[in-house]
Formats: structure tokens, C-alpha cells, sequence
């Protein structure tokens, strides 16, 4: 991280609870995420925002905006 850089934000929406997989239902992080996010730096962070988005995707919680349908 630069001196002029930011920490990047955490995804926490203030609904916390795990699902079977135990991935939070709000942030879609892992306990581990979850946890150790206070001592990841930016490009850490960064990477598990990815995988929330991939997550929350697969999931079917994320619908890509401006998607072209068939309709």
C-alpha cells in the first residue's frame, strides 16, 4: 500500500449470518475472510472481493447490471 493509497473498504452489510458453507450471507466472505481481513493489505482485500463477487454470482445473489437478456 502507498502512503496517498486507501485501505479498501470492507464489503460488511451489517447482515451477518453463515450459510452451510459457512460463507457470510451478507459480504459473502468466509470466517477466515471474515477475520483476518484487519491484517490483509489492499491487494489481499482486493482478491477476497473477487472471490466475494464470484461467490455471490454463483450463487445467484449478483445479477450483472446492463446484461443484455433474450428477451
Amino acid at each position: 500500500m502507498t502512503a496517498t493509497e486507501r485501505p479498501v473498504l470492507s464489503p460488511c452489510v451489517n447482515i451477518c449470518a453463515l450459510d452451510e458453507d459457512d460463507i457470510c450471507t451478507g459480504c459473502q466472505r468466509t470466517v477466515a475472510e471474515i477475520t483476518g481481513w484487519s491484517r490483509m493489505d489492499n491487494a489481499e482485500r482486493r482478491e477476497v472481493l473477487g472471490l466475494c463477487h464470484e461467490r455471490a454470482k454463483s450463487s445467484g445473489l449478483l445479477w450483472m447490471i446492463g446484461a443484455k437478456s433474450d428477451n
